[in-house]
């Protein structure tokens, strides 16, 4: 065991004030690398031998044995006369390694001759500044393969730029193939172009064989105007209508008919009937007409498809589609004048085809494009009829006067100027609620409700017989008769069922003639 050593000198402690330098350590070159000489360079003597290996001093001896403290006294200064042991070499201060000398002039260079190695100049101990060269650990320039560092961080800056940049456009081109859905443009897949062929039956193909006969009609006077829809009768420039679309023009008003193809031409009023809500106008001059044919209404049945087609609110050449809906509905438009002179009784087909205000006047045609009905009037969600001014829209409610009846009105108005109503010559109590039709005690001039020789005195009718069928037809109501009177032609065999007393009977009469006023 040693004494406590109170300097804590190597190799127990750490190093003491007066501890030497550790020695100078050179890596060992590879095997078979020759050594250059190391003569006034390095080595404790300067004899230029690599120092052997490490070997820690022996502890020093000092000359004077400072006395050991008592207990519980502090130390003091050491005293100065202790010197270092003999023993204890000074630090060799190693020196400046010398440059290798210049070959003598004239004599070749060996190329094999060995070079100083920086790993035999490193000395970790020493201070780089006092080094003439740099360590080899610390050097830097391109001889050792390494940038310099300004530059390696002008490296990181481009770096970092580049980074953001590229951030930037990703960003940039990311937001624009999202927006357009990458970079090639957009083509969109389209069905090629046809001929443009329709069969003839379908909607399209009626409607592209009875738009060329079909007319809008703009109409003024009196303080009034209103537009409605016409069709081409015949190629004399006849044209069918609706009476309460050229009413307007009943005296000094004008009518301008304008052409699927957009011709327009003056017309004139050749004749009308309120009572049955038809008129015929003419244009003069215009050559091409293309006249619709003509239908037979008692072939319809409920459920055939029909078309429509005319200028609701003044929008020419519309075409709608739909069924018949229902027939011989008995239906009564205008009325507006107060005395019952402008009311029409009409024994309708019902159609779902939209109708609107703007339709009246225009056809009702079959799959062959044929017309079946002139497009006259409409039930409003507000309980208005007809398509004047201010009703509503279609709620798939149209009804249309039957052209059998239309036909036989039109060649009326167009030869004499007048068309005619059949009649069975009795006056109705329109007051009567019960179900069927009343004849009245007295006429509407206060006369006879029964009109002396006419053909309802002649079938035996009497005042206060209640009407409740024609042909075996029900009628629930005057204006209901009415409709069905004038559903006929004059001259038409009839057959009444009628009450009396309780007891119902059957009549048969000929339908009389009357003139429209």
């Amino acid at each position: 065991m040693h004494e406590p050593d109170e300097y804590s000198t190597p190799p127990y402690g750490g190093p003491g004030p007066w501890a030497p330098a550790p020695p100078v350590q050179f890596p060992t070159p590879a095997h078979g690398t020759p050594l250059p000489s190391y003569a006034g360079q390095y080595g404790p003597n300067g004899d230029g031998q690599p120092p052997g290996p490490y070997a820690p001093p022996p502890r020093a001896q000092s000359a004077v044995q400072p006395p050991r403290p008592a207990h519980g006294q502090i130390p003091g200064p050491a005293p100065a006369t202790t010197q270092m042991p003999a023993s204890a070499p000074a630090p060799a201060q190693v020196p400046a390694p010398a440059s290798a000398p210049a070959p003598a002039q004239g004599q070749p260079q060996s190329p094999h001759q060995p070079q100083p190695s920086p790993w035999l100049r490193y000395d970790p101990w020493s201070s780089p500044a006092s080094a003439v060269g740099r360590q080899p650990l610390t050097q830097y320039g391109p001889q050792y393969g390494e940038p310099r560092p300004q530059r390696r961080r002008a490296g990181l800056v481009v770096t970092a730029v580049l980074a953001m940049a590229a951030c930037v456009a990703g960003g940039a081109v990311g937001a624009y193939i999202e927006r357009n859905g990458g970079f090639s443009r957009v083509e969109l897949p389209q069905a090629g172009h046809d001929a443009g062929g329709r069969a003839p039956d379908s909607v399209a193909g009626i409607a592209a064989s009875a738009l060329p006969g079909v007319v809008t009609l703009h109409v003024s006077g009196g303080g009034e105007q209103g537009t409605g829809t016409g069709f081409v009768l015949d190629r004399q420039g006849h044209i069918l209508t609706n009476n309460h679309v050229v009413s307007p023009a009943s005296s000094d008003g004008e009518i301008s008919v304008t052409f699927s193809g957009g011709e327009t031409a003056r017309a004139k009023l050749v004749g009308k009937d309120s009572g049955y809500d038809l008129a015929v106008v003419k244009v003069t001059g215009v050559a091409g007409l293309t006249p619709l044919p003509l239908g037979n209404s008692d072939n319809v049945q409920v459920g055939d498809p029909v078309v429509a087609i005319g200028a609701p609110f003044d929008l020419s050449n519309t075409v709608t589609s739909g069924i018949i809906s229902a027939k011989e509905r008995p239906i009564t438009a205008g009325g507006e004048k107060g005395d019952g002179s402008d009311i029409s009784y009409v024994d309708a087909l019902q159609t779902d085809a939209p109708i609107n205000p703007g339709n009246s006047g225009g056809p009702l045609v079959d799959a062959r494009a044929r017309v079946i009905g002139i497009n006259s009037a409409i039930r409003a969600a507000d309980n208005g009829t007809g398509l004047g001014g201010g009703q509503s829209g279609s709620i798939g409610l149209g009804f249309a006067i039957p052209i059998n009846q239309g036909k036989r009105v039109a060649e009326e108005l167009i030869n004499t100027g007048r068309a005619t109503h059949p009649v069975i010559g009795v006056s109705l109590d329109m007051e009567y609620a019960g179900d069927g039709a009343k004849v009245g005690a007295k006429g509407a001039d206060g006369g006879p409700s029964v009109t002396t020789g006419g053909p309802g005195a002649r079938a035996g009718i009497r005042p206060g017989d209640v009407i409740t069928a024609v042909d075996g037809q029900r009628v629930h109501g005057g204006e209901e008769l009415i409709v069905k009177i004038r559903a006929h032609r004059p001259g038409d065999r009839l057959k009444l069922t009628l009450v009396r007393g309780g007891e119902e009977r059957t009549v048969t009469l000929t339908l009389g003639s009357a003139n429209s006023g």
